[in-house]
Protein backbone atom coordinates (compact mmCIF):
# COMPACT_ATOMS: atom_id res chain seq x y z
CA UNK A 1 0.00 0.00 0.00
CA UNK A 2 0.93 3.34 -0.95
CA UNK A 3 1.78 6.20 1.63
CA UNK A 4 -0.53 9.07 1.66
CA UNK A 5 0.25 11.92 -0.30
CA UNK A 6 2.27 14.94 1.02
CA UNK A 7 0.00 18.44 1.02
CA UNK A 8 0.96 20.76 -1.34
CA UNK A 9 1.64 23.08 1.26
CA UNK A 10 2.66 21.55 4.48
CA UNK A 11 3.08 23.86 7.57
CA UNK A 12 5.92 25.00 9.41
CA UNK A 13 6.79 22.77 12.65
CA UNK A 14 7.78 26.21 14.70
CA UNK A 15 6.87 30.20 13.24
CA UNK A 16 9.39 31.73 11.41
CA UNK A 17 11.05 34.60 13.55
CA UNK A 18 10.06 38.06 13.03
CA UNK A 19 12.28 40.01 12.26
CA UNK A 20 13.24 43.24 14.73
CA UNK A 21 10.05 45.80 14.03
CA UNK A 22 8.48 43.84 11.58
CA UNK A 23 4.89 43.32 12.44
CA UNK A 24 3.52 41.67 9.13
CA UNK A 25 5.38 39.28 7.28
CA UNK A 26 4.80 37.95 3.52
CA UNK A 27 6.73 35.53 2.14
CA UNK A 28 6.50 34.60 -1.44
CA UNK A 29 2.81 34.50 -0.85
CA UNK A 30 0.64 33.25 -4.60
CA UNK A 31 -3.02 32.32 -4.85
CA UNK A 32 -4.29 30.26 -7.64
CA UNK A 33 -8.17 29.74 -7.92
CA UNK A 34 -8.97 26.24 -9.59
CA UNK A 35 -12.22 24.67 -10.31
CA UNK A 36 -13.05 21.83 -13.00
CA UNK A 37 -13.56 24.40 -15.87
CA UNK A 38 -10.61 26.68 -15.72
CA UNK A 39 -7.10 27.90 -13.37
CA UNK A 40 -7.00 31.58 -12.69
CA UNK A 41 -3.52 33.15 -11.00
CA UNK A 42 -4.55 35.98 -9.31
CA UNK A 43 -1.55 36.83 -7.16
CA UNK A 44 2.12 35.81 -8.08
CA UNK A 45 4.66 35.30 -5.45
CA UNK A 46 4.59 38.76 -3.26
CA UNK A 47 6.91 39.33 -0.27
CA UNK A 48 6.27 42.42 1.78
CA UNK A 49 7.35 43.13 5.61
CA UNK A 50 4.85 45.72 7.06
CA UNK A 51 6.40 47.80 10.40
CA UNK A 52 4.56 48.15 13.60
CA UNK A 53 2.52 51.36 13.77
CA UNK A 54 2.94 51.36 9.71
CA UNK A 55 -0.12 52.58 7.68
CA UNK A 56 0.67 50.39 4.24
CA UNK A 57 -1.71 51.05 1.05
CA UNK A 58 -2.20 48.07 -1.31
CA UNK A 59 -2.83 49.96 -5.33
CA UNK A 60 -3.73 48.83 -8.30
CA UNK A 61 -6.11 47.82 -11.43
CA UNK A 62 -9.36 46.43 -10.36
CA UNK A 63 -8.33 42.51 -10.31
CA UNK A 64 -5.31 42.70 -9.77
CA UNK A 65 -5.14 40.60 -6.93
CA UNK A 66 -5.28 43.49 -3.92
CA UNK A 67 -8.72 41.87 -2.02
CA UNK A 68 -7.18 38.41 -2.41
CA UNK A 69 -3.86 39.49 -0.98
CA UNK A 70 -6.11 41.22 2.23
CA UNK A 71 -8.47 37.85 2.41
CA UNK A 72 -5.15 35.88 2.82
CA UNK A 73 -3.37 38.16 5.10
CA UNK A 74 -7.33 38.15 7.23
CA UNK A 75 -6.87 34.09 7.09
CA UNK A 76 -10.30 34.12 5.38
CA UNK A 77 -8.70 31.53 2.86
CA UNK A 78 -5.33 30.07 2.74
CA UNK A 79 -2.25 31.13 0.16
CA UNK A 80 -1.32 28.48 -2.48
CA UNK A 81 2.22 29.23 -1.99
CA UNK A 82 4.28 31.12 0.71
CA UNK A 83 3.77 32.21 4.27
CA UNK A 84 1.64 34.93 6.41
CA UNK A 85 3.44 35.32 9.72
CA UNK A 86 2.15 38.09 12.15
CA UNK A 87 4.26 38.93 15.18
CA UNK A 88 6.52 35.47 14.09
CA UNK A 89 3.31 33.64 14.05
CA UNK A 90 1.79 31.69 11.03
CA UNK A 91 -1.85 33.04 9.95
CA UNK A 92 -3.42 29.76 9.13
CA UNK A 93 -7.28 31.39 10.12
CA UNK A 94 -9.19 34.46 10.86
CA UNK A 95 -8.97 35.49 14.57
CA UNK A 96 -9.40 38.95 16.84
CA UNK A 97 -5.63 39.79 15.83
CA UNK A 98 -6.27 40.56 12.33
CA UNK A 99 -9.94 42.54 12.22
CA UNK A 100 -10.93 43.73 9.12
CA UNK A 101 -13.62 46.92 7.75
CA UNK A 102 -15.28 45.85 4.76
CA UNK A 103 -16.16 47.53 1.77
CA UNK A 104 -20.02 47.03 2.70
CA UNK A 105 -20.64 48.18 6.73
CA UNK A 106 -21.95 44.85 7.77
CA UNK A 107 -23.67 46.36 10.53
CA UNK A 108 -26.20 44.42 12.47
CA UNK A 109 -29.62 46.16 11.69
CA UNK A 110 -31.52 44.55 14.78
CA UNK A 111 -28.73 45.63 16.85
CA UNK A 112 -28.25 49.49 18.05
CA UNK A 113 -24.79 51.11 17.47
CA UNK A 114 -23.28 50.53 21.43
CA UNK A 115 -24.21 46.61 20.97
CA UNK A 116 -23.10 46.40 17.44
CA UNK A 117 -19.35 48.00 19.15
CA UNK A 118 -20.28 45.52 21.86
CA UNK A 119 -21.40 42.17 19.34
CA UNK A 120 -17.55 41.39 19.31
CA UNK A 121 -16.33 41.66 23.02
CA UNK A 122 -18.73 39.52 24.39
CA UNK A 123 -16.10 35.89 23.44
CA UNK A 124 -13.37 37.63 24.83
CA UNK A 125 -11.67 36.38 28.15
CA UNK A 126 -11.53 40.02 29.55
CA UNK A 127 -14.91 40.55 28.41
CA UNK A 128 -16.83 38.02 28.23
CA UNK A 129 -18.58 38.56 32.07
CA UNK A 130 -18.26 41.93 32.61
CA UNK A 131 -20.89 43.54 30.81
CA UNK A 132 -20.05 47.14 32.17
CA UNK A 133 -16.49 46.63 30.80
CA UNK A 134 -17.42 46.20 27.49
CA UNK A 135 -20.18 49.65 27.49
CA UNK A 136 -17.09 51.35 28.97
CA UNK A 137 -14.76 50.31 25.86
CA UNK A 138 -17.25 50.68 23.62
CA UNK A 139 -18.59 54.34 24.56
CA UNK A 140 -14.71 55.41 24.59
CA UNK A 141 -14.48 54.28 21.13
CA UNK A 142 -17.58 55.60 19.92
CA UNK A 143 -16.66 58.89 21.34
CA UNK A 144 -12.80 59.24 19.55
CA UNK A 145 -15.28 58.24 16.06
CA UNK A 146 -17.56 61.17 17.48
CA UNK A 147 -20.80 58.81 17.73
CA UNK A 148 -21.10 59.08 21.06
CA UNK A 149 -24.36 60.65 21.30
CA UNK A 150 -25.66 58.36 18.46
CA UNK A 151 -24.92 55.04 20.75
CA UNK A 152 -28.44 53.95 21.10
CA UNK A 153 -29.76 54.84 17.21
CA UNK A 154 -30.61 52.48 15.29
CA UNK A 155 -28.26 51.23 12.50
CA UNK A 156 -30.86 52.60 9.99
CA UNK A 157 -31.17 56.26 11.43
CA UNK A 158 -27.16 56.65 10.67
CA UNK A 159 -25.65 58.22 7.58
CA UNK A 160 -23.73 56.37 5.16
CA UNK A 161 -20.23 58.20 6.62
CA UNK A 162 -21.91 57.24 10.40
CA UNK A 163 -22.13 53.52 10.00
CA UNK A 164 -18.75 53.27 8.16
CA UNK A 165 -17.29 55.17 11.34
CA UNK A 166 -19.52 52.63 13.33
CA UNK A 167 -17.98 49.89 11.60
CA UNK A 168 -14.24 51.61 12.78
CA UNK A 169 -15.25 51.34 16.26
CA UNK A 170 -16.39 47.83 16.29
CA UNK A 171 -13.03 46.75 14.51
CA UNK A 172 -11.18 48.59 16.85
CA UNK A 173 -13.31 47.18 19.99
CA UNK A 174 -10.84 43.87 20.81
CA UNK A 175 -7.96 46.24 19.93
CA UNK A 176 -6.72 44.28 17.25
CA UNK A 177 -2.74 43.65 16.25
CA UNK A 178 -3.33 44.46 12.78
CA UNK A 179 -6.63 46.48 11.13
CA UNK A 180 -7.39 45.68 7.53
CA UNK A 181 -9.52 48.20 5.49
CA UNK A 182 -10.95 46.99 1.99
CA UNK A 183 -11.82 50.12 -0.13
CA UNK A 184 -14.64 51.06 2.83
CA UNK A 185 -15.45 54.41 1.46
CA UNK A 186 -16.13 54.12 -2.15
CA UNK A 187 -19.89 54.78 -1.92
CA UNK A 188 -19.70 57.88 -0.25
CA UNK A 189 -19.87 61.17 -1.55
CA UNK A 190 -16.44 63.64 -1.99
CA UNK A 191 -17.25 65.82 1.12
CA UNK A 192 -18.01 62.95 3.21
CA UNK A 193 -14.80 60.84 2.63
CA UNK A 194 -12.91 63.58 2.84
CA UNK A 195 -13.59 64.43 5.89
CA UNK A 196 -13.64 60.38 7.26
CA UNK A 197 -10.02 60.85 5.80
CA UNK A 198 -9.06 63.21 8.28
CA UNK A 199 -10.78 61.40 10.90
CA UNK A 200 -9.16 58.22 10.66
CA UNK A 201 -5.79 59.97 10.44
CA UNK A 202 -6.49 60.96 13.26
CA UNK A 203 -7.75 57.89 14.97
CA UNK A 204 -4.11 56.40 13.23
CA UNK A 205 -2.27 59.04 15.61
CA UNK A 206 -4.05 58.64 18.33
CA UNK A 207 -4.39 54.49 18.50
CA UNK A 208 -0.42 53.71 16.59
CA UNK A 209 -2.80 50.69 15.06
CA UNK A 210 -0.41 48.84 12.15
CA UNK A 211 -3.04 49.28 9.20
CA UNK A 212 -3.28 47.10 5.80
CA UNK A 213 -5.56 49.18 3.22
CA UNK A 214 -6.82 48.40 -0.08
CA UNK A 215 -7.76 51.11 -3.02
CA UNK A 216 -7.85 51.62 -6.85
CA UNK A 217 -7.70 55.65 -6.21
CA UNK A 218 -4.27 57.17 -6.20
CA UNK A 219 -5.58 60.27 -3.82
CA UNK A 220 -6.88 58.25 -1.38
CA UNK A 221 -3.78 56.09 -1.34
CA UNK A 222 -1.39 59.20 -1.03
CA UNK A 223 -3.99 60.99 1.74
CA UNK A 224 -3.64 57.29 3.98
CA UNK A 225 -0.54 55.71 3.36
CA UNK A 226 2.88 56.06 5.12
CA UNK A 227 3.32 53.36 2.37
CA UNK A 228 2.35 53.04 -1.08
CA UNK A 229 2.46 49.54 -2.88
CA UNK A 230 1.74 49.46 -6.20
CA UNK A 231 0.91 46.10 -7.87
CA UNK A 232 0.47 45.10 -11.63
CA UNK A 233 -2.56 43.80 -13.44
CA UNK A 234 -3.40 40.02 -12.73
CA UNK A 235 -1.68 38.33 -11.53
CA UNK A 236 -0.71 40.77 -9.45
CA UNK A 237 2.81 41.31 -8.34
CA UNK A 238 4.56 44.52 -6.49
CA UNK A 239 5.89 46.76 -9.30
CA UNK A 240 6.71 49.54 -6.86
CA UNK A 241 6.79 50.75 -3.34
CA UNK A 242 6.25 54.51 -3.20
CA UNK A 243 7.04 56.01 0.74
CA UNK A 244 4.81 58.93 1.59
CA UNK A 245 6.59 61.67 3.20
CA UNK A 246 4.00 64.12 4.76
CA UNK A 247 3.19 65.13 7.94
CA UNK A 248 -0.40 64.59 9.29
CA UNK A 249 -2.99 65.56 9.16
CA UNK A 250 -3.18 65.66 5.54
CA UNK A 251 -5.57 67.22 3.04
CA UNK A 252 -7.04 65.36 0.26
CA UNK A 253 -6.86 68.32 -1.75
CA UNK A 254 -3.73 69.34 -0.82
CA UNK A 255 -1.23 69.74 -3.68
CA UNK A 256 1.47 67.96 -2.07
CA UNK A 257 -0.58 64.56 -1.87
CA UNK A 258 -2.11 65.91 -5.83
CA UNK A 259 1.98 65.21 -6.68
CA UNK A 260 2.00 62.14 -4.83
CA UNK A 261 -1.08 60.55 -6.00
CA UNK A 262 0.29 61.57 -9.47
CA UNK A 263 3.53 59.75 -8.89
CA UNK A 264 1.52 56.56 -8.06
CA UNK A 265 -0.69 56.73 -10.98
CA UNK A 266 1.70 56.89 -13.28
CA UNK A 267 3.07 53.54 -12.42
CA UNK A 268 0.13 51.85 -13.83
CA UNK A 269 0.62 54.09 -16.70
CA UNK A 270 3.30 52.99 -17.30
CA UNK A 271 2.11 48.94 -17.40
CA UNK A 272 2.95 47.21 -20.96
CA UNK A 273 -0.45 46.72 -23.20
CA UNK A 274 -1.33 43.37 -24.70
CA UNK A 275 -1.16 42.82 -28.27
CA UNK A 276 -3.38 41.25 -30.10
CA UNK A 277 -1.83 37.90 -29.24
CA UNK A 278 -1.92 38.48 -25.94
CA UNK A 279 1.28 38.89 -25.17
CA UNK A 280 3.20 41.89 -23.44
CA UNK A 281 4.94 44.37 -25.92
Amino acid sequence: MQPPAAPDHPPSAEPAPAPPGVKLRLANVSKVFRNNEQTIEALAPVSLEIREGEFVVLFGPSGCGKSTLLNLIAGFDAPTTGEITLEGRRVRRPGNDRLMMFQEHALFPWLNVLDNVTYGLRWLPNFRFHPLRRRRRAMELLKLVRLDEFAHASIHELSGGMKQRAALARALAPDPKLLLIDEPFPALDALVRAKLYGELQDILVRTRKTIVSVTHDSREAACLGDRVVVFTKRPGRIKAEIKVDMPRPRDINAAAVTAYAAQIAAQLEEEPRENDDGKRD
